[in-house]
């Protein structure tokens, strides 16, 4: 039950990352040059209130210089990676190995 739920959890960030991907390159050929949406802005735009709930909590539980990796390494960079990269670690943790023996063995 566990790997469904991430699987499709997977499958849901693969569709954001797509999305996003498919909005920046359609403002990229309107303004003729290179536009990505970061992460950060993104989260901004979509709730506020959750961003903000995040930072205080991890400025509380785990110090502001925790803070600032994570502000730096995830909320800067383009929208569709750290969606790609999310469905990527889903996927892998959701993986369900193939069988030795092969599907049909007794």
């Amino acid at each position: 039950m566990i790997r469904f739920v991430l699987r499709a959890f997977s499958l849901v960030f693969l569709i954001l990352a797509v999305l996003t991907a498919s909005f920046d390159s359609i403002a990229s050929v309107a303004a003729s040059s290179m536009i990505t949406t970061s992460f950060g802005s993104l989260w901004k735009s979509v709730d506020t209130a959750s961003l903000l709930a995040f930072r205080s909590l991890t400025e509380t539980y785990l110090g502001q210089p925790v803070w600032m990796v994570i502000e730096a390494g995830m909320l800067r960079q383009p929208g569709f990676a750290v969606f790609l990269v999310l469905a990527l670690l889903l996927w892998m943790a959701g993986y369900r190995r193939p069988r030795p023996a092969g599907r049909f063995a007794a």
